[in-house]
């Protein structure tokens, strides 16, 4: 199409030169063809190419190049002063004949046709030329009102989002929280009336779990009374240091075994948070699933395989090439020492340099690689211990394992040999995300 927009109109003006001016190679017929090449360039210089195409019009008598020209010139230029003076150049040399000594000012007649003539060639193609210019920009304008609309739909949708979220947030407060505190006051009566330590210890876990509720409800409802943009977080979201309070307030037989994960800062928020909600996600399972069963739960650093640097076959040949031949090899030892006892310390002291370096080298390599390994995994259930009845929705496995394949983790969950369960999660080092996981 741009390539067709940019020959066509060539073509034509280079037919109507050779209808006007016959093909025998003349001053008319050379203008006339000037003309029509330089319409090739138009688009780039509308303004010279209609000054090339006037002389064929006035002395070849084509009509196509100049129209045409004059035709960009509007589109691409929409000055006033210089459309008038165009259009004032192009009725002039259409008014004016070849050559001028043949103008007859006494024809009357025939003069007011021409120059009626030559208004009308002028006029026509600066007409249509601010028309296509207009058109174009009233498609942009559409265009632009289109996408404002658009956008405004947009924000009014999210306005009613906003709104419903405030009003789900509302009726959360009003019911949920209702009970929570219910529940909170009824386990803090029991806590101070009753006479047994294990009934006042159970009422006082339960009035923790009610208050830790509370503040979980309140910053949900905070994050549903937000607009849906960037925020930040109302509460201290939970960390691997929360995992022994969360095991405490959980009233399971639970084991707990960790190394420095859980003190060392070396993982990223997103991935600890990930962490917490699956160890916390484990035992309410176990709650609902398994009562009465004994549950440990692992948290520790899972550093990838390497090779083995120092208790490697290499080392164990190397050693016993070194106690080969004891004799002869207590000679050599004693006539080195003889001999440089300085070259033999040096050499001592780059041979520890150099095991210190590469132990510091596998450390590094061994701290680069380490991303964290979380597993919950419980016993069979207790015959004669009562299922609680809490309900599930079944979306629990589903969404631990989202919220790891997010950090670039993984998840596996799965019955085992002892009839019990196993969830096992592993993240790397450095999270794919950090969004809230």
């Amino acid at each position: 199409m741009r390539w067709g927009s940019l020959i066509v109109p060539v073509l034509l003006a280079v037919a109507d030169a050779l209808l006007v001016n016959g093909v025998t190679f003349g001053l008319e017929l050379n203008v006339s063809l000037v003309a029509a090449a330089a319409l090739l360039v138009r688009r780039k210089l509308p303004a010279l190419v209609f000054l090339v195409t006037l002389p064929g019009i006035l002395i070849g008598y084509v009509w196509f190049a100049p129209m045409i020209a004059l035709y960009t010139v509007a589109r691409l230029r929409p000055d006033r002063r210089l459309l008038g003076v165009s259009a004032l150049l192009l009725a002039a040399a259409h008014f004016i004949p070849w050559p001028v000594s043949d103008f007859e000012p006494t024809a009357y007649r025939e003069n007011t046709l021409t120059l009626i003539d030559a208004c009308v060639t002028s006029v026509g193609p600066i007409a249509l030329g601010l028309l296509v210019r207009t058109r174009g920009e009233l498609a942009a304008r559409i265009e632009d009102l289109t996408r404002s609309r658009r956008h405004a739909d947009e924000l009014i949708a999210e306005r009613v989002l906003s709104t419903e979220r405030a009003r789900l947030a509302r009726e959360m407060h009003d019911v949920v929280a209702h009970q929570v505190s219910l529940i909170s006051l009824q386990a803090g009566a029991v806590q101070i009336s009753a006479e047994d330590a294990k009934a006042r210890e159970g009422a006082r876990t339960i009035r923790e779990l009610s208050v830790r509720t509370l503040d979980e409800l309140r910053h949900m409802v905070g994050i549903l009374r937000a607009a849906g943009g960037d925020h930040e977080e109302l509460t201290p979201q939970p960390r691997l240091a929360d995992l022994p309070r969360l095991i405490e307030l959980s009233a399971l037989d639970v084991s707990f075994e960790t190394d420095s994960a859980t003190q060392r800062p070396g993982h990223s928020e997103a991935v600890e948070r990930a962490a917490f909600r699956i160890v916390q996600e484990a035992l309410t399972n176990v709650r609902k699933h398994a009562p009465g069963a004994r549950v440990t739960v692992r948290v520790n650093d899972a550093q990838a395989e390497g090779p083995e640097a120092a208790d490697g076959p290499g080392a164990t040949d190397g050693a016993e090439a070194t106690d080969g031949s004891g004799g002869d090899r207590e000679a050599v030892r004693g006539t080195a020492r003889e001999a440089a006892p300085g070259a033999a310390r040096g050499a001592a002291h780059k041979t520890a340099a150099g095991a210190a370096h590469a132990a510091d080298g596998t450390a590094q390599a061994a701290e680069e690689t380490r991303g964290l390994r979380v597993e919950v995994r419980n016993g069979p259930p207790d015959a004669s211990a009562v299922a609680p009845g809490l309900p599930g929705g079944g979306h629990g496995l589903v969404g631990l394992r989202e919220r790891a394949q997010l950090l670039g983790g993984t998840l596996e969950a799965g019955p085992t040999e002892e009839g019990g369960f196993v969830v096992r999660a592993d993240f790397p080092k450095t999270p794919r995300a950090t969004g809230p996981a």
